[in-house]
């Protein structure tokens, strides 16, 4: 066994596993499976299963944005929620959730209105916030949760 801490991150383009040493930046890091980058500048739509690999074998936080399509306050808040990837990404996975065709997540975490942002960290929700936030409210509420 090494003695060189490493960290798993999930691809978001093809969900595969990439081993990385800690002391590397993931910024600018491709995928060893596809070479498409680990981080985009931009968040994540994902299924369900998706979003299970992603807290379930990645090391990184997630902050999931859940939002449906025909939700005006949702279709506000996105613009800002793609803007706080510029200011969170690589410390931190941003996704998005359509609850409309993944309902079973929306279900699971009792969400009562959207758009409703959850913060994982080791898979585990530890944070929630509904309604609308810019990308500055996203990223501060986002960090006074991990510190």
């Amino acid at each position: 066994m090494d003695s060189i801490a490493h960290r798993h991150l999930v691809c978001p383009s093809c969900l595969a596993i990439n081993r990385m040493p800690a002391s590397r930046p993931a910024d600018g890091a491709n995928c060893g499976a596809c070479h498409k980058p680990l981080f985009g500048g931009q968040p994540q739509s994902v299924t369900a299963a998706a979003l299970d690999k992603h807290l379930g074998k990645g090391d990184l936080p997630v902050l999931l944005d859940l939002w449906a399509p025909w939700c005006g306050p949702c279709r506000q808040m996105g613009p800002q929620f793609a803007r706080a990837t510029t200011l969170l990404e690589p410390a931190v996975r941003l996704l998005k959730l359509n609850v409309d065709t993944e309902p079973e997540w929306s279900a699971r975490l009792q969400v009562q209105s959207i758009p409703t942002l959850v913060l994982f960290r080791d898979g585990k929700p530890v944070a929630r916030q509904s309604g609308l936030m810019s990308a500055e409210q996203i990223a501060g509420w986002t960090r006074s949760h991990l510190s």
